[in-house]
């Protein structure tokens, strides 16, 4: 089957499974995940969408998440966003005699309750703030990879002393969006706090402008790119406020003109003689603690990391590393916490190993793990959680043991002064390599990264395989799945439910990923 055909008929195969194109309200997709916000929760068949083969594992919080997984996602969601729009346009009139499914009293009972529901899950004030700020950063990511990975193409003919007239041009296409990042971070901030776009990346566009070197603040001179992707973020969230103040206030014949002005006026006086500075300040004390933190106590602060970025993934804490991951990236070339955040996924499938092992009886999660493990070494964790160690809880736990060990491995070198970084943010696991930068040369940095990965993928093994399972666990999932011709006989040809789904389903002896516990962002 041709790709194309392949794709829309992973869209065709999922549209029906979630109640049809006029169930959907929004569609948008993240590095992993196709995310839909639907109309009615309850017309969706999570067992049908997760017995899918292109589907991972679903994930329900502001919006109901399927997982499919790097490259896959971005072919599907066009695919799926043209089924609806194709079913919307095919969608018969309403005649004035044609009676409503329910009525107005029962619909607005319905969406109220939805929304409560919604509202009591996920929707504290922290989490929401730090949604917003993963939605700033999220689409930034492809240009992040794709930039990361020339720039480090460009360091190897450098040092190799390849191609010198082509170097330049590599440099450039490398350089030239980290140049400007501001200017999308400013953006994409306004869009995502209700304001116009392009008067957040205006805004923002002061910041990168190589006039403000002519301006003092502060007592110093202003240096372009001064306060990064948290000055343009501060700068954007302020117009934001100052151009809804404007609607509220400005007359309506003199919007068009007043409010852009205005906007960009107070805005850009506030960022020039304000915002850069202390932002500034507050990019260099992020980088500074982060030499400092891995120069000095690099092996326990890589153990704390890799052990407890998964238990962040889970509760969408891992979402306020994002802007810091960007700063030291704009900072150094590289964020330095990224390969050791990186490990927590080496954990994960070194315990994912040692399940196989543990349960040689149940086919059904050993088939789980076969069809997930190469995801999991490519850095795409949430098979691998949601289908097997949270559901049996006590793996989970050994897999973050794991993921500390490779972090303190990566971090102890980190201290002995042989810096591990990333390029850019998004990819882990072996997708890392490309990506990979540091102070001693490509081969140590790949030598080390590589150890931490090893190290992890064994400490995950060992502490699952000797501590991941207790008597009554064992005795409960280590039988076998597939039940006897007689027994499908008798039930009508149906199978017993009795292990946790192939794709990523709870099972009722650990722990609910339906629980706002859960990932809400790709991982």
């Amino acid at each position: 089957m041709a790709t194309e055909d392949k794709n829309r008929a992973t869209a065709a195969a999922i549209l029906p499974l979630v109640g049809g194109g006029a169930n959907v309200a929004s569609i948008a997709h993240c590095m992993t995940r196709l995310r839909l916000g639907l109309h009615d929760r309850s017309l969706v068949d999570d067992e049908a969408l997760k017995a899918l083969p292109a589907v991972m594992g679903v994930v329900e919080d502001d919006t109901y998440q399927i997982v499919l997984g790097p490259g896959t996602v971005a072919r599907v969601s066009p695919e799926f966003e043209q089924l609806v729009e194709e079913g919307r346009a095919a969608a018969p009139e309403p005649t004035p005699g044609d009676a409503p499914a329910v009525s107005a009293d029962e619909l607005a009972a319905q969406g109220a309750a939805i929304k409560a529901q919604q509202k009591a899950k996920n929707a504290t004030p922290f989490k929401l703030f730090l949604r917003k700020i993963a939605n700033i950063f999220v689409p930034l990511i492809p240009a992040l990879i794709g930039c990361g990975i020339i720039a480090g193409l460009n360091g190897l003919l450098v040092n190799l002393e390849w191609l010198p007239s082509v170097t330049p041009a590599l440099a450039a296409m490398a350089s030239g969006f980290m140049a400007l990042i501001a200017v999308f971070v400013g953006y994409n901030t306004a869009k995502e706090f209700g304001g116009t776009p392009i008067l957040g990346g205006a805004v923002a566009a002061i910041i990168v402008f190589p006039g403000v070197a002519n301006i003092d603040a502060f007592g110093q001179t202003l240096s372009p790119g001064q306060g990064g992707v948290l000055g343009a973020l501060g700068a954007a969230v302020l117009a934001v406020y100052v151009e809804k103040w404007c609607r509220r206030w400005v007359p309506e014949a003199l919007d068009v003109l007043v409010t852009p002005t205005l906007t960009v006026l107070i805005s850009g006086l506030v960022t020039i003689f304000g915002l850069m500075y202390v932002a500034g300040e507050i990019s260099s004390a992020i980088g500074t603690f982060a030499d400092w933190l891995l120069s000095n106590g690099g092996a326990g602060a890589g153990f704390v990391l890799g052990g407890l970025f998964l238990p962040l993934v889970m509760l969408g804490l891992h979402q306020a590393l994002i802007p810091i991951h960007t700063t030291l990236i704009e900072q150094q070339g590289y964020t330095v916490l990224l390969p050791i955040l990186a490990m927590a996924g080496a954990g994960q499938v070194g315990a994912a190993m040692a399940v196989y092992f543990r349960l040689p009886r149940n086919e059904s999660i050993r088939r789980t793990i076969k069809s997930a493990l190469p995801a999991g070494l490519l850095g795409v964790g949430e098979p691998l959680i949601y289908g097997v160690s949270l559901p049996l809880g006590r793996p989970f736990i050994t897999a973050c043991v794991g993921g500390a060990f490779g972090g303190g491995f990566v971090g102890l070198f980190n201290q002995l002064g042989d810096t591990v970084g990333s390029t850019a943010i998004g990819p882990s696991g072996w997708a890392l390599f490309p990506l990979l930068d540091g102070n001693h040369g490509l081969g140590s940095t790949i030598a080390i990264y590589a150890g931490g990965l090893l190290v992890g993928y064994v400490a995950g093994f060992l502490a699952t395989y000797f501590f991941g399972f207790g008597k009554d666990l064992l005795a409960e999932f280590n039988v076998s799945q597939e039940p006897a011709p007689s027994t499908i006989a008798a039930t009508g040809g149906t199978t017993p439910a009795t292990a946790p789904p192939a794709k990523g389903s709870p099972d009722s002896g650990g722990t609910d990923p339906g629980s706002p516990a859960k990932a809400p962002a790709g991982v």
